[in-house]
């Protein structure tokens, strides 16, 4: 095995914690070095992370150190959200990683990216590559962030990788129940779809809504709008989400996070505990298949919000994939968005989970 991982928790924050994560992972191969390493540190250490990597660096025998800080991480050991922690997983043998320097030509190979808040909304994630990773940062999405490549933190705000000797498929998890079929939008202006197949837009999700018997005033932190330009990506699973900011009484339209068109496809969902516990298992039995040989090891960036707060004190995500590849070294953390390519389209998601398998 030339893949592992280790995390380490402590009462006190000092930056031995990322050292001894890479030595515990280290003793597993076992290997004396590492050609890489993937180090995610707790919230704790965003102010001041470097002595942190260092210490990671000096354990691994290269300086090679991808990562960022997180309001959680975890690997297929545990997870942690409160508390000073340290997550590491160590890349030796024929696999490793290499940092892409920004603005280098670009194909159309997959790319993990971690980028923190202030540099979200930049070109660079519109690019033929196929990018999958999570947005950094302490629970609000607005304190103290961190993340560095090669051992030192990133000017831009974000660093892309290139995982070198493996094949990766990625891909969302929503865990969403839609609410009812898709349907034309027939009239929208800026972030307010106003109708939704000649019907007025908020009379729409109040009807759906009813259906899945939720009472007035609508949840609307638990409800989606999800989209695309045909009917059949929704009914595949294939689609774009955006929340919902308000329904308006006066005109009976929907506000939303995301400015829509006119004939693109829409249908409301809700967050929902059991949907979206079937949904990592689809997606996961999907990723496996198509991948067509044992995963070597995942990553998997969840939201903050889709974690154990969602499932009442556990993280069913990582349990669920852990079911389904028992054996397989595992590392994530838990972010303030989850980057993914949708119908082709590098896309930041809200309450979602992605992973990537590789072999």
């Amino acid at each position: 095995m030339s893949i592992a991982t280790a995390i380490v928790t402590a009462d006190i924050l000092t930056p031995e914690l990322a050292a001894t994560a890479v030595k515990n992972a280290l003793k597993k191969i076992p290997a004396k070095q590492a050609n890489s390493v993937l180090l995610y540190l707790s919230e704790e250490f965003a102010s001041n992370p470097q002595p942190a990597i260092k210490a990671a660096a000096k354990a691994a025998s290269t300086t090679q150190i991808m990562g960022c800080t997180a309001t959680g991480i975890f690997t297929e050991d545990d997870w942690v959200m409160d508390g000073a922690a340290a997550a590491a997983m160590v890349f030796c043998g024929d696999y490793h990683l290499t940092g892409v320097i920004p603005n280098a030509q670009e194909n159309n190979a997959l790319r993990m990216t971690l980028v923190a808040p202030n540099a979200i909304f930049t070109h660079w994630l519109e690019s033929p590559s196929a990018k999958f990773g999570g947005v950094s940062g302490d629970a609000t999405g607005r304190g103290p962030f961190s993340v560095w490549q090669n051992a030192k933190g990133t000017t831009q705000g974000y660093c892309e990788l290139q995982i070198n000797g493996a094949l990766g498929v990625v891909a969302a998890s929503h865990g969403l129940r839609i609410l009812g079929a898709a349907r034309r939008i027939s009239k929208a202006q800026g972030f307010d779809v106003q109708e939704i197949g000649n019907s007025k837009a908020l009379s729409t999700l109040v009807y759906q809504a009813k259906k899945y018997r939720l009472s007035e005033p609508l949840p609307t932190h638990q409800l989606m709008a999800v989209y695309a330009n045909k009917a059949s990506d929704i009914e595949h699973g294939d689609y774009f989400v955006s929340p919902i900011i308000s329904g308006n009484e006066v005109d009976l339209s929907v506000t939303l996070a995301t400015e829509l068109q006119s004939n693109q496809w829409l249908a409301w969902a809700i967050r929902d505990v059991d949907a979206a516990q079937q949904d990592i298992v689809g997606v996961t039995n999907q990723l496996k298949k198509k991948l067509a040989r044992l995963p070597r090891f995942g990553l998997m960036f969840s939201s903050v919000g889709r974690g154990p707060y969602f499932y009442d004190g556990r993280d069913l995500d990582l349990a669920l994939v852990k079911t389904v590849l028992p054996k397989m070294p595992i590392i994530g953390f838990y972010g303030n968005g989850e980057i993914a390519p949708i119908l082709g389209k590098n896309t930041i998601l809200p309450y979602s989970t992605v992973l990537g398998l590789f072999a």
